[in-house]
């Protein structure tokens, strides 16, 4: 039984060192070819790509922004399990350990080979992988029996097995290391830090007085790129420079265009602050950020190629292959759909999409707002479908009017008498018309709001109320320029954004 206990234990240890070494290699090889060959990012990225919609917004809801990290930790634990099981049965049941691991080995290859931006050598990482993790595999099982006095010649000694797993698996970290540290040399930070953006042509108007509401536990008029909400589907961020940066322009139009770095430079840039909103973001929820954007007028890049009369849809694509599509007249109509390049005064941060990326007011970003776009597609709706519309999400995505509650914070306890309710609402490229505040089943009270920036930003509001002891429930909702109220049914984010009156319990006691 003791002997059967040990030989299960190298066993598992075995599996452990195979594919740790698999990895390893894989992630060295992909280094050459490119950051998105590496078996481990394309199997999470094909996991991401290849999961229901429902799962996706569950990760969102739970996880919020760190979804991402929260894949990677999930997976990885997977691959702690299965290399386990690896080793478990190549001891017992060999080679069925090989055949676990020839499994993963494939859903690497498979993952690679169908990445939208795909290169043939692309798939040599994952087979390089599970060759290393098949031959480690198989070396340590065979000496995975210890000896014993009856059969000294059997496997190898208990020293002779851990001097083994220790050498492979040093050397594997090694490997790993190297390959994280190659991989940071080459990233484009340096050159971002060294950019220097061109000054804007048409600067954006100031921000009238007030409209950043002083009011302690308010949400800032403004959105520093620090705390900047992000929603993607990079599980590796794209590191793309400026002199590999490229816009090619094609499909219904007159002539096909391929614009450089080189080519935005010599356009006229123009800074406006404009608000986004995540069609992820929950009533309440904070998947909502102002900026001070600067960039080029999608309007005039699309003048160089001749738009055909019959389009209607800007598809567009990032460097890791994910789509977007816009409805061209959101472009068209004067409003300030930019292809962006500076965020609050800096060159884009990485994760935000440096070097370029789209900003188009009044549509969620997942129909607008690619990042690192590389390729536009003038097509029309009846003919192509962008990455989350293939999963059943809405086409046109026009965000819905919104609003908030930022304090008091939920669930406080605040004391009788005067107390200021303050929130935010949007209804980017509608405007806010009006805020109205509601106690418990009382009637509706018209908020304050703070001067308005632009139909395309966000606008603050707060309400003096004079609370009676006891618990109360305060909702909100807010009114478009054009109309429209909130209703009061809360709708889910999917398939085209979330509506409904936000609402807040707390207590009045002294």
């Amino acid at each position: 039984m003791r002997v059967r206990a040990e030989t299960a234990l190298r066993g598992v240890f075995s599996g452990f060192v195979a594919v740790g070494a698999g990895v390893a290699a894989g992630e060295l090889v992909a280094l050459p070819i490119s950051r998105f060959a590496s078996p481990y990012q394309a199997v999470a990225a094909f996991l991401v790509d290849h999961s229901p919609a429902f799962a996706r917004e569950w990760a969102i809801e739970t996880f919020g922004t760190g979804d991402k990290q929260a894949l990677m930790i999930g997976m990885s634990a997977i691959i702690v399990l299965l290399a386990a099981l690896a080793g478990l049965v190549q001891v017992w049941r060999p080679p069925l350990g090989l055949v676990v691991v020839a499994a993963f080995a494939g859903l690497g290859v498979l993952a690679a080979a169908t990445r939208p931006t795909m290169q043939p050598l692309y798939v040599v990482p994952p087979i390089v992988s599970g060759v290393v993790a098949g031959a480690v595999l198989i070396l340590l099982c065979r000496g995975s029996s210890p000896r014993t006095a009856d059969d000294p010649e059997q496997g190898w000694s208990r020293r002779q097995f851990v001097v083994a797993v220790g050498v492979i698996a040093a050397a594997s970290a090694v490997s790993g290391l190297v390959a994280r540290q190659v991989s940071r040399a080459g990233d484009i930070l340096a050159e971002r830090m060294g950019l220097r953006l061109p000054t804007p042509t048409s600067t954006a108007p100031a921000i009238p007085p007030g409209a950043d509401l002083d009011v302690e536990g308010a949400t800032s008029f403004m959105t520093d790129n620090a705390t900047f909400y992000r929603i993607d589907t990079a599980l590796q961020v794209p590191q793309l420079s400026t002199d590999d940066w490229q816009l090619r322009i094609h499909g219904m139009v007159d002539k096909e265009v391929t614009l450089t770095w080189d080519d935005l430079m010599a356009m006229g840039a123009r800074e406006r602050i404009v608000t986004l909103t995540c069609v992820s973001n929950e009533v309440g929820g904070d998947l909502a950020g102002t900026a001070r954007w600067l960039g080029f007028p999608m309007t005039d890049i699309l003048d160089q190629v001749g738009v055909g009369a019959d389009a209607d849809m800007l598809l567009s694509t990032s460097v890791d292959g994910w789509t977007s599509g816009s409805p061209l007249s959101a472009i068209t109509d004067g409003r300030d759909a930019m292809l962006v390049i500076g965020m609050n005064g800096e060159p884009l941060p990485l994760e935000h999409g440096y070097p370029v990326r789209q900003v188009i007011p009044g549509l969620y970003g997942y129909v607008s707002a690619c990042k690192w776009v590389v390729d536009w597609e003038i097509t029309r709706f009846d003919r192509a479908q962008a990455y989350w519309t293939k999963r059943g999400w809405g086409v046109r995505g026009p965000i819905k009017t919104a609003s908030r509650i930022d304090r008091p914070a939920p669930l406080s306890v605040q004391p009788p008498g005067k107390v200021i309710v303050a929130g935010t609402a949007w209804a980017q490229h509608r405007g806010i018309d009006r805020v109205e505040v509601r106690v418990d089943d009382g009637p509706w009270q018209q908020a304050e709001l703070a001067p308005e920036y632009s139909i395309d930003t966000w606008r603050q509001w707060f309400w003096e109320w004079d609370a009676p002891a006891g618990q109360h429930t305060l909702y909100c909702r807010a009114t478009d320029k054009a109309g429209r109220t909130q209703p009061e049914q809360r709708v889910a984010p999917i398939p085209d954004g979330a509506t409904g009156w936000h609402s807040r319990v707390l207590r009045i006691e002294a």
